[in-house]
């Protein structure tokens, strides 16, 4: 009885402690914010027991809710953290163009057991060294080679969906798509042919599905950020996280003592003739990304190690992947709905490559493609991949608001930038909730913050002309092959860390009588 009655102590005095620790930590905190409305919290806990019973199929839907009764930003603590949310461009723009605010929110670190701090969660130094490494990957010349690829697979594509054009029966597209992005992406990145497309039931693949999904579900549920936390409640999530972790870093790692083995290779005998490995991999000699990294040097002239290039091909891999998996899928869905912007593409299609005889696929031909563009775009900003953005403050900053007015926003603040509210702002954008591609014009545009699916700012998307390139080829040869039509369930949105829909995208296809 003793032992309990001191064990009970022990655990009130641990507990009052706690308490007034966070008290004195987020005491400027609160002071600084105490003009932002904010959602009710109880003391200490703030609204964790909101964040525990917010199901991701419902995070947009209670999103919208709390905008609609507290406004374009808001706040809500969760422990001792301290999230401001907002819809509002302006602060858009003032985070996102900032030079030094680039670190990602605390909501991103339970994806650093599979991405480590590669492009996507590194900041400070090391951000901006992996990043000048990159960059050059993305160069004009090299996206050039890689449109062979895009044809290539996108060809493979239009077989695999002739088993679904009988012109009457609905169909999910979004699986089609999801392959032939993953062929891409791995083939151009890391030079590896996996055959997605013709192998559905590839381990790699599926694990970073299921992985996605249980992401966001801990993404919503902040305090399980921390993985001792995570570990400690949920331990049969944390063991099948594992699991699937050490499935796609198998496979990322054999790839890359691959591709390294062949580099020594051709140095060694200087012959660079050989194209292919002996073990049937399928690596190439034209592969930019993983090479740039197997041959790159950090500041201090030592190369990277292994795991410093498992963590950036695995990051580009899932971001060029899952990404562009969402924006062609919508953009598809969407096409099909509006028979009008299907017929203008078309048109435009012919008039480019041809109607009868099809011009070559090259970047000078793809960029014509003006209305195509516009109507990616206008699909990016109905249905964003990556639905919402965060920063951690790293030093206290001063905003500038148009409703609340000035403030600051206290170092260590997560700042969560709602993209899906903000790009369908009424007041921003007319009738902001219909499918219009021509409000995407040059001279509609009058800054590039307006509309950020890519985000914006020194920290955008490193890939997004490869995306843009990549989804017009498909485009291109999906629509020349095929006649869209507006059949099937409609959309009902969820989260799987990115953007998706809980009954697909679907609708049907035809087989065009000139394809």
């Amino acid at each position: 009885m003793v032992n309990f009655t001191l064990v009970l102590i022990f655990l009130v005095v641990l507990i009052c402690a706690w308490a007034l620790r966070i008290k004195i930590t987020t005491e400027k905190k609160r002071m600084l914010t105490d003009h932002i409305p904010g959602l009710p919290n109880y003391p200490i806990l703030g609204c964790v027991g909101l964040a525990i019973k917010t199901k991701p199929e419902k995070l947009l839907e209670t999103t919208y809710e709390l905008i609609g009764k507290h406004g374009s930003i808001l706040k809500a603590w969760v422990l001792d953290r301290l999230f401001i949310c907002t819809t509002n461009i302006e602060l858009y723009e003032q985070i996102l163009a900032h030079p030094t605010e680039i670190r990602k929110s605390c909501l991103y670190t339970n994806l650093k057991p599979w991405l480590g701090e590669g492009l996507l969660l590194s900041d400070a130094q090391k951000w901006h060294t992996r990043r000048k490494i990159i960059t050059p990957t993305f160069h004009f010349t090299i996206l050039e080679q890689f449109i062979e690829v895009f044809d290539r697979q996108s060809t493979v594509l239009l077989d695999c969906l002739s088993e679904r054009a009988d012109g009457k029966t609905p169909f999910d597209i979004m699986p089609y798509i999801c392959s032939a992005a993953t062929d891409i992406i791995t083939e151009t990145a890391m030079g590896v042919n996996v055959n997605a497309q013709t192998n559905k039931n590839m381990p790699y693949t599926m694990a970073v599905k299921e992985m996605t999904s249980q992401s966001v579900w801990r993404c919503i549920r902040a305090y399980l950020n921390n993985e001792m936390v995570f570990s400690i409640l949920h331990p049969f999530r944390k063991l099948r996280q594992n699991k699937l972790i050490k499935v796609m870093h198998k496979f990322t790692k054999s790839v890359i003592e691959e591709r390294r083995q062949e580099l020594k290779k051709k140095l060694k005998s200087k012959n660079a003739s050989n194209d292919r490995d002996p073990h049937g991999l399928g690596i190439r000699k034209h592969m930019a990304l993983l090479d740039v990294l197997l041959q790159a040097t950090t500041a201090d002239g030592k190369p990277l190690s292994d795991e410093d290039i498992r963590e950036e091909v695995d990051t580009v891999v899932f971001a060029g992947h899952d990404t562009t998996t969402t924006a062609l899928s919508f953009t598809l869905y969407l096409i099909s709905r509006h028979p009008e912007v299907q017929q203008r593409l078309l048109d435009e299609i012919y008039n480019i490559f041809g109607k009868n005889t099809v011009e070559p696929v090259t970047i000078t031909k793809l960029n014509e493609l003006k209305y195509m563009q516009c109507v990616i775009k206008e699909s990016l900003r109905l249905y964003p991949p990556v639905p919402m953005i965060g920063r951690e403050i790293t030093e206290d900053f001063h905003y500038s608001h148009s409703v609340i007015g000035d403030g600051v926003l206290p170092a260590g603040t997560q700042f969560i930038m709602f993209l899906f509210h903000g790009l369908r702002d009424p007041t921003v954008f007319q009738n902001s909730t219909e499918f219009i591609p021509d409000r995407q014009m040059d001279s509609f545009i009058t800054s590039p913050f307006i509309s950020v699916p890519f985000s914006a700012g020194p920290r955008n998307c490193i890939g997004q002309r490869f995306a843009m390139l990549e989804m017009k080829t498909v485009l291109c040869k999906i629509l020349r092959e095929y006649e869209l039509l507006p059949i099937g369930l409609d959309i009902k949105l969820t989260l799987a860390l990115i953007l998706r829909s809980e009954t697909g995208m679907q609708l049907g296809l035809k087989k065009r009588a000139t394809a």
